[in-house]
């Protein structure tokens, strides 16, 4: 894997000559610099909070790029759990998905429990050679991959990832906006991509778990033949425990994810709590001002301690600062969990407080670290 920490930015251009091969780096293959036990993914406060018995509680998890803005959802009745889904429950949170993420035609929609559980399934459905990341960027989609066979390659930069897609029978993988820097390409741009993709006869899946507030989805484009976009849930409507995550590609792939996926793969509790969500446009309206608020508050608290942050994701913050590992451990110290990566010693990701009282420990925490 190429250094993310001296990397070259990403470039939004057209590319390279078609005989131009770009330099990839073949996974996995990581530089252990982050405190050993550290989850493989945001969460698991209690696990992590075991190596520090003396930091008061409750604890904070910052950790994950979850809003703090949960949505209000009436529960079903508990007699609703008595029975399986029924089919209409199933096609209502279709719909419902498919105007919430501008897709005109409910068919393209699979309803997974959680992105995570598609991702998983992709290899299934898209039968590949190769599979290229534009990374570094969320491990699931490696890992996804190399269980099921299949090469995985990754390429630190747009027009690289653009020569990549010429090869016939690849995958071509790409998080937008990514996670966790935030960088975020224009859907006009990922529709090029997918165009190169179709004439080459490879895919382009684009992960948009954050995209929710961006205005770039490629989502709309659909029913592109090339083309399959992932979107989350639980981070925007802040019910990650609902684990509810939609896969939106052309009918007939569509359908065939949802073969494989089998019957009831999203629980009662989920249809219905999805259905309300999705339908609520007022609700998401409101609570997208609230967040813009809260990142607009995160980047100047960070500004004011003297930490070099960047990043365009709503939802979190990446701070670049040589001593990560230490800040971690000072913030972990205090009650206040914040995730590090394996790959890159000099990263730290910081999603949004939820409360005044959790907003005034991280500023405490960090005026501490700053007179440090």
């Amino acid at each position: 894997m190429a250094d993310a920490g001296v990397r070259e930015k990403r470039q939004e251009g057209k590319g390279y000559p078609p005989q131009q091969v770009p330099a990839v780096s073949v996974l996995p293959s990581k530089t252990l610099s982050a405190p050993n036990h550290i989850p493989a993914h945001g969460g698991q406060v209690q696990k992590v909070m075991q190596m520090f018995a003396d930091a008061p509680q409750p604890f904070v998890d910052l950790s994950t790029g979850i809003s703090p803005f949960a949505y209000p959802a009436k529960l079903p009745d508990i007699s609703a759990l008595r029975t399986l889904p029924e089919e209409a429950e199933e096609i209502a949170l279709q719909c419902a998905a498919a105007t919430a993420y501008g897709v005109f035609d409910a068919s393209m929609v699979v309803a997974g429990g959680g992105s995570q559980s598609l991702i998983a399934l992709l290899p299934r459905v898209l039968k590949v050679e190769r599979a290229c990341i534009l990374g570094p960027t969320y491990s699931g989609h490696v890992q996804a991959w190399t269980q099921n066979g299949v090469p995985v390659s990754e390429v630190p930069d747009f027009p690289q990832l653009q020569v990549v897609a010429q090869q016939k029978n690849t995958v071509c993988i790409v998080c937008n906006p990514n996670n966790p820097d935030g960088h975020l390409i224009q859907a006009s741009h990922l529709l090029d991509l997918a165009n190169t993709c179709q004439a080459a006869g490879s895919w382009l899946v684009v992960d948009e778990a954050f995209a929710d507030m961006t205005g770039q989805s490629v989502a709309p484009a659909l029913p592109h033949p090339a083309l399959l976009v992932l979107r989350s849930f639980g981070k925007t409507y802040g019910l990650p425990g609902i684990r509810l995550g939609f896969l939106l590609a052309q009918p007939n792939l569509a359908a065939y994810a949802r073969d494989l996926l089998g019957a009831w793969p999203v629980s009662t509790i989920g249809l219905s709590v999805g259905c309300q969500a999705l339908q609520d446009k007022e609700w998401l309206r409101q609570v997208s001002i609230k967040l813009r608020a809260a990142s607009a508050r995160l980047k100047n608290l960070l500004t004011e301690t003297g930490l070099n942050h960047k990043g365009q994701a709503v939802l979190f913050e990446l701070v670049e600062c040589e001593q990560a590992a230490d800040l971690w451990r000072h913030l972990c110290q205090q009650g206040i969990v914040t995730r590090i990566f394996s790959y890159n010693a000099h990263w730290l990701r910081m999603g949004l407080p939820a409360s005044e009282q959790q907003w005034h420990r991280l500023e405490i925490a960090l005026q501490a670290w700053r007179a440090l």
